[in-house]
């Protein structure tokens, strides 16, 4: 059984508006970025331990799919899950919903990988084998 993540939640600021007065599309991708920074504080593992182990965690890639806009000061929540996991490299989903409604306003997914901060592939099971059995815990292959 695969331990359940809690959503990141949070409210549409003013300033990820643009000028139709919708969210821009550049931001879903940040909020991906702080639905993972949030998942790893969850489980134990805050970024900032992983920085001062020696670990980064570039994105390989993203994409993200706009389904319904986005407006200042709705309240949304975004649903993760790792859907692989190498050892080196892992890949993520997310979901976008309205806190409220529950409407799914946009998907995403993106890429990532564990290097060292000279930018060598990491093997996680090998050199930092409890990171890795934690994170494997929360794999959910689709």
């Amino acid at each position: 059984m695969k331990k359940e993540i809690i959503p990141y939640t949070r409210k549409v600021a003013y300033y990820e508006t643009d000028q139709m007065g919708i969210v821009h599309h550049s931001n879903y991708i940040r909020w991906f970025e702080e639905a993972r920074i949030d998942f790893l504080s969850q489980i134990g593992l805050p970024y900032s331990k992983m920085e001062e182990e020696g670990i980064m965690i570039p994105v390989l890639s993203a994409a993200c799919e706009y389904k319904y806009a986005m407006r200042f000061g709705q309240r949304f929540q975004i649903t993760l899950r790792i859907v692989s996991f190498t050892g080196v490299k892992f890949r993520v989903l997310y979901e976008v919903n309205d806190e409220d409604t529950g409407k799914l306003h946009a998907t995403g997914e993106s890429g990532h990988c564990f290097v060292t901060n000279t930018m060598i592939p990491i093997r996680m099971k090998k050199e930092y084998p409890d990171i890795y059995r934690r994170l494997m815990e929360y794999v959910q292959p689709q």
